[in-house]
């Protein structure tokens, strides 16, 4: 039976995963026709009503208050300003880059255990953790003497996400995921309704690159063409999710996660279709080494039977 459930999740999994870079790709097939902060918004609005409207079906207790009031504001903050970095990559960045500079994640999430969750790593899991930044040198290629910074964002979204998935590791222990969902989207809309009222009418938007007109350019200009993009990302988020968080419930997480990896094929294949891109040696040969690296510590965490990298989605 056991094996029966780790073989759904691995199927839940790997689907949750292909709808992540249907996702990603929408994002990158429609920036230049909205802000970044109503689309951050409108896909909160529809994820969020479907979550409440799955809770209500499903009869789950809806509870907003956290036991952990200061921790889940920082968790909130560093989420969404993690993937705030990521969704800004994709307006120059390929998927498949992306994403593989984005599973930097373990890495960061293992020093950060060692921190502030006292975890002992020894030298295996250092050297992995070397020869994972490795791979993240490779992929991003930096040329030291006009390097663009912006490359870093899918590193900073992990930096961030790795924080936040940290601060998860302590409130899960008396908030319910459902609770921490509400939080994250709860949170997310607020930020969002700051940003509209800071600069939603595009005052602040003098810039010609694009990606800087993503973030900054006037909101609600082109609704009728921008938003049921947005709305139908959020009804993938939410499919997404549910079967990344199924695939953990039913199965093995140390199992299932290994297949989380696959979001980098997946966006190869959907980069490829959508937008002619595909990725060069420098960047599968960064991923195989990142994917190789982060799988090594997974091993090593389970010797030690220490699942702190491994036992939480990385989405």
């Amino acid at each position: 039976m056991e094996g029966n459930n780790n073989t759904k999740g691995i199927f839940l999994i790997l689907l949750g995963m292909a709808f992540f870079s249907v996702q990603d790709a929408l994002i990158k097939f429609i920036y230049n026709d909205i802000a970044l902060y109503e689309l951050y918004m409108v896909r909160t609005i529809t994820a969020f009503a479907l979550l409440l409207f799955f809770m209500i079906i499903a009869k789950k207790k809806i509870i907003f208050k956290t036991h952990f009031l200061l921790l889940t504001i920082v968790r909130v903050i560093f989420f969404f300003f993690g993937f705030s970095f990521f969704y800004i990559s994709l307006t120059f960045m390929s998927l498949a880059m992306a994403n593989a500079l984005f599973f930097s994640s373990p890495f960061f999430m293992s020093i950060l255990a060692m921190i502030f969750l006292k975890e002992k790593i020894g030298i295996r899991r250092w050297s992995a953790i070397v020869v994972g930044f490795i791979g993240v040198f490779i992929v991003l290629n930096p040329d030291f003497k006009d390097f663009n910074f912006m490359k870093l964002s899918p590193v900073l979204c992990a930096i961030f996400y790795s924080s936040s998935m940290i601060i998860t590791k302590i409130t899960s222990k008396k908030d319910n995921v459902y609770t921490q969902m509400m939080h994250l989207y709860i949170g997310a809309l607020l930020i969002s309704l700051i940003f509209y009222l800071t600069m939603g009418n595009g005052e602040l938007n003098n810039f010609s690159d694009p990606t800087f007109q993503f973030i900054f350019r006037e909101w609600f200009v082109n609704i009728n063409y921008s938003w049921p993009f947005v709305i139908l990302m959020g009804f993938i988020a939410s499919v997404s999710f549910y079967c990344v968080f199924t695939a953990y419930s039913i199965a093995s997480p140390s199992l299932v996660s290994l297949f989380e990896y696959s979001l980098i094929i997946w966006a190869i294949i959907t980069g490829y279709l959508l937008f002619n891109e595909m990725p060069n040696t420098r960047t599968f040969l960064g991923a195989f080494i990142i994917i190789a690296a982060g799988i090594y510590i997974y091993f090593r965490e389970k010797v030690k039977d220490q699942m702190i990298v491994t036992d939480t989605p990385n989405r």
